[in-house]
């Protein structure tokens, strides 16, 4: 009897996996990290007589009520701001431009027929290529920043128009300033 090498491999892989298997780990049995939010007594925060005294978890996020202002009394769409502005070479949507988006998520969730398009523009430094990719991130950040904060995917377009729709002329900064934002227009 000869022993052929594909047998006699297939059997040892076997072994070893049985071998694995029985090792004693049992997936059921491996610890968790526990992530229960912290929980603060409002008696013990020094709230004093009188206060809730249920438990109240803490959170990093803070959450935003998009419903205030919602009204009698709201902001028309013509007085809500439309420009998020960027730094150099950056995507990111600063803080100081929380309240245009939220005001623009506070229109397009109250109605849900209502759509945008979020255009990207850059200044005139880079290439043409990496501009239009700029711009496209810079408008996919404030779509995101809406959904975030309700508004459906299907009420907002990104596109990009990289530096060919300059809001200012010139070559300073106070120009490449104005030419670096996210547009926020009805579609």
């Amino acid at each position: 009897m000869t022993f052929k090498p594909v047998s006699s491999l297939s059997a040892l892989a076997c072994a070893v996996l049985l071998a694995g298997c029985a090792s004693g780990v049992k997936l059921n049995e491996t610890p968790v990290e526990s992530r229960t939010p912290t929980v603060v007594n409002a008696d013990a925060a020094g709230k004093g007589a009188g206060a809730n005294t249920s438990p109240t978890a803490q959170s990093q996020v803070a959450s935003v009520d998009l419903t205030k202002g919602a009204g009698a009394g709201t902001a028309s769409q013509s007085q809500i701001a439309r420009v998020v502005y960027f730094d150099f070479d950056s995507f990111v949507v600063k803080d100081e431009f929380r309240p245009v988006v939220e005001g623009n998520a506070r229109l397009l969730v109250a109605n849900k027929q209502r759509h945008m398009v979020v255009e990207g523009h850059t200044d005139d430094r880079g290439s043409r290529e990496y501009n239009l990719a700029l711009g496209q991130k810079r408008a996919e950040a404030v779509a995101r920043s809406l959904a975030l904060l309700g508004v459906g995917p299907a009420q907002v377009e990104a596109v990009s128009y990289g530096e060919e729709r300059p809001a200012a002329q010139g070559e300073n900064e106070d120009a490449w300033a104005k030419n670096r934002r996210a547009e926020l227009k009805d579609r």
